[in-house]
């Protein structure tokens, strides 16, 4: 049987594969593309899961949420598409699918974020990644980076930038972020305001696997499989700007 770590990357990559021919061959743009890749998206994660572990249950952004998860031993957290709007814009790359798998035993135990339209998928392994530009409009250089969300950044999205003595770095899809920072894109993703345990799982699952410190805006633990799936705001970085970005955060928490 195929261990779970491999089955998120592979599940994450095929899906991000039928994304992709949905978006070249549906004839469809916009919000319709991306309600039909969603849907498309999310049928295909859960037969698969169905098929390959019919014991776990799933949370996912686009099935109604089944609360016999709250005893399961193991349930896996998808986001058939982190970053619809994205996704139904021509020409973006932000945007991504996300599969984790949460256990009662050890929270986040596989995870993986595939980026589609670069052809990519990072799973929460420890092998290290090169930096890589793509994802960002411009390549990095020396400059720190502060990644936020393009359409809801943080009030305090400059306060950490200045802290840090860098600049502001506005993109879409959580899972893109993330990957920007895993990818040396970035230096730090701050969020606040709303996401869901979706958004969050499979980026964290493999920032941490990478060696980055990832948590809430007050320093407290991510915690998943909870009753209510709102988890509103996330901090995924280079360890060493940890103290510095929670120091400015925590105060709007």
């Amino acid at each position: 049987m195929t261990d779970d770590r491999a089955l998120a990357g592979d599940l994450a990559t095929a899906a991000g594969e039928l994304l992709l021919d949905v978006r070249a061959n549906s004839g469809l743009a916009g919000k319709e593309l991306g309600r039909a890749g969603d849907l498309r998206s999310n049928d295909f994660l859960l037969e698969r899961l169905r098929a390959q572990r019919p014991d776990d249950a799933v949370l996912s952004e686009e099935s109604a949420d089944d609360k016999s998860r709250l005893s399961a031993p193991r349930v896996w957290i998808v986001d058939p598409v982190d970053g619809t709007r994205e996704y139904g814009t021509e020409g973006r790359s932000d945007w991504a699918v996300h599969v984790a798998l949460w256990s009662s035993s050890g929270g986040l135990i596989a995870g993986a974020v595939a980026l589609p339209a670069l052809g990519v998928t990072y799973v929460d392994d420890a092998e290290p990644v090169e930096p890589v530009d793509g994802l960002a409009a411009e390549p990095k250089g020396e400059t720190i980076r502060v990644v936020v969300s393009g359409s809801r950044p943080p009030a305090f999205s400059q306060a950490v930038a200045d802290a840090l003595g860098g600049e502001v770095l506005q993109m879409g899809s959580a899972g893109a972020k993330a990957m920007a920072v895993v990818r040396g894109e970035a230096d730090a993703y701050v969020h606040a305001g709303g996401q869901y345990e979706w958004d969050s799982a499979a980026p964290v699952a493999v920032a941490r696997a990478k060696g980055l410190w990832c948590g809430r805006i007050d320093g407290s633990e991510l915690v998943y499989n909870r009753d209510d799936t709102y988890l509103p705001d996330l901090v995924i970085c280079r360890p060493e700007f940890t103290d510095t970005i929670i120091g400015v955060t925590a105060p709007y928490a």
